[in-house]
């Protein structure tokens, strides 16, 4: 299993390397034009016969997290596949652990990646995910812009 851990103090526009191995390759940019304090860490760097992805998140938000929108926007061979939009904090009976951190707490979390359970076809994705602290999506707060590259077909 391939996992690389790391803890950025990040250069805005410079790709950081994820993983590679025979069958994927990965990496991210932050998209928005201040440094960040980040930590990452996805095991098994493999679509091949793996149902679900463990990743490791550490991160220093740059403002409070009452109000959380997340924006996941997914391309494939430059073709836009996926846009989905959901609101993980509202200030009130919030599921996750991340609602209510404030700027400059750190959030360290572990979660799975069930979509590794799709059967990804041979060719480049683009993903962007960004945060927003309000609704209408002017106040990002984040924003990762991945490249996955699948080097082989599963079926």
């Amino acid at each position: 299993m391939f996992g690389l851990l790391f803890f950025i103090l990040f250069t805005p526009g410079a790709s950081e390397f994820l993983c590679t191995s025979s069958d994927l390759e990965m990496s991210y940019t932050f998209c928005d034009s201040t440094p960040h304090a980040f930590r990452f860490n996805l095991t098994p760097c493999s679509t091949m016969n793996k149902p679900v992805w463990k990743a490791a998140l550490t991160w220093i938000p740059r403002s409070d997290i009452i109000f959380l929108k997340i924006v996941f926007t997914v391309w494939y061979n430059g073709a836009k596949v996926l846009h989905w939009k959901e609101v993980l904090c509202s200030g009130a009976d919030d599921e996750y652990a991340v609602c209510g951190m404030l700027k400059g707490e750190t959030i360290a979390t572990t979660f799975d990646i069930k979509g590794a359970r799709i059967e990804f076809p041979k060719g480049n994705y683009r993903i962007i995910l960004q945060g927003f602290s309000d609704e209408s999506e002017n106040n990002m707060i984040m924003c990762l812009d991945f490249t996955m590259i699948v080097k082989q077909d599963i079926f």
